[in-house]
């Protein structure tokens, strides 16, 4: 099996034809409280990111994969590793899978399994860690039982809706 492959996922880097999916994804309100987003994205800037992405990790500090359905070719979802470090060979995981009816698929276990292995195998790290907020309860499920454990919880750390929330750091250290 290749590596950035799972039984019903694959992992690809962005191309210029997903400008509209991410345009639509990036632009979703809905989804905003997720990644901390507090304005539209154009575009054109979505574009100038497309162009950029096919830089190399090591140069951006950053890799985004585009989740595809292997079987049909749709994309579903993205997966992210950020704040890559090479030094202490460690980076942030962030993951979307757009659509409502696209969840509870398996999809994103999918696709974080095959990251995790990608990042350890390839990239070499020794760790991957992410930020969860503590009412993102399908969130927290995923990465504990991609052997992510609580490493710790920032007590009132997002205000989501006029209400602060908690948020947990979840670390999962190379096996």
């Amino acid at each position: 099996m290749e590596i950035l492959k799972n039984k019903t996922i694959s992992l690809r880097a962005p191309e210029p034809g997903d400008l509209e999916v991410l345009y639509r994804w990036e632009n979703d309100t809905s989804l905003w409280h997720l990644s901390h987003t507090l304005a539209p994205l154009s575009r054109y800037v979505l574009k100038q990111y497309l162009e950029v992405a096919v830089k190399d990790i090591y140069e951006t500090r950053q890799l985004r994969l585009m989740i595809q359905l292997r079987e049909t070719g749709r994309l579903v979802g993205a997966i992210d590793l950020f704040d890559f470090d090479p030094y202490h060979r460690r980076a942030g995981v962030g993951i979307l899978v757009a659509d409502r009816a696209d969840r509870g698929q398996g999809y994103a276990r999918e696709a974080l399994e095959t990251l995790k292995n990608y990042a350890f195998t390839v990239l070499q790290l020794h760790q991957l860690w992410c930020n969860i907020g503590s009412s993102n309860q399908e969130s927290l499920r995923l990465f504990e039982a991609s052997g992510f454990m609580k490493a710790g919880l920032k007590k009132e750390w997002l205000l989501r809706a006029g209400t602060f929330e908690d948020e947990w750091l979840l670390q999962c250290v190379q096996p």
